[in-house]
């Protein structure tokens, strides 16, 4: 018979998003895994020079966990680095609050206990392009901030009309309405973003990389207020952390 630590512990992959100190030496790490979604542990010790993983479990660390259940916080008993991207992330100001933003949002975006694959290769995907530098740091956030929204079931439009479905390109976007709207649906108080900007807007969310990195600084500030409107819409809240992200 299998012994009861085999059902006590579990395996699996995740990024860490945030941590939190706790007592003298241990912290609570914050993790999106790919199975079991958002997870909060507790890293024992790992404060101390001696602790043979602490460099492991920092934010944007992408790690192999082994996991025991506790009854309030789970514990990590292992962890193996699977992607190094705290460094490449932490030594440059721009990339690492646009990391900040997209943890906060995937934080807000996740539950405990539930399955999160979509999401967390998303944030796997942006820490590591992030830390490798293969885009502009804030093209990089808001194309991961359009495409978590989307794997949430908030998928914007821009092209067609997001109400009615009339066939675009539109020239008006509203957030409460899902993105780009027809001269019969625009509501008051629509944004009228410039086509430059809704190709980009389009291109970040499909992944277009070709067409996001030729774009204009004028289109990339246009369409990082409306990701960040429509994200505050569905989110009812705003992302702290976007106030601090460098803009170009």
């Amino acid at each position: 018979m299998p012994s009861s630590t085999a059902f006590r512990t579990y395996r699996t992959e995740g990024v860490v998003l945030r941590t939190y100190k706790l007592g003298e030496a241990d912290r609570i790490i914050v993790l999106l895994t790919r199975e079991h979604g958002q997870v909060r542990a507790v890293a024992k010790g790992v404060r101390r020079t001696s602790s043979k993983f602490g460099s492991r479990l920092e934010p944007f660390m992408s790690v192999d966990l082994l996991l025991a259940h506790g009854r309030n916080l789970d514990v990590v008993t292992q962890a193996q680095t699977k992607g190094a991207y705290g460094h490449g992330i932490a030594s440059d100001y721009g990339r690492y609050t646009a990391a900040t933003a997209i943890a906060e949002t995937a934080e807000r975006l996740t539950d405990i206990g539930e399955g999160g694959g979509a999401q967390y290769a998303l944030v796997a995907g942006a820490f590591s392009a992030l830390s490798r530098n293969l885009h502009p740091s804030e093209l990089i956030l808001d194309s991961y901030l359009l495409r978590a929204l989307a794997t949430a079931g908030w998928a914007p439009s821009f092209t067609d009309c997001a109400r009615c479905g009339a066939p675009g390109p539109h020239s008006a976007f509203s957030a409460p309405l899902g993105g780009a709207v027809c001269p019969s649906c625009r509501p008051p108080g629509a944004a009228s973003p410039s086509a430059a900007t809704m190709e980009l807007l389009g291109a970040l969310l499909t992944g277009d990389w070709a067409i996001a990195d030729a774009s204009d600084n004028g289109a990339r500030r246009e369409a990082a207020g409306l990701v960040a409107a429509f994200l505050q819409w569905h989110l009812e809240r705003g992302v702290a952390s976007l106030k601090h992200v460098e803009r170009v």
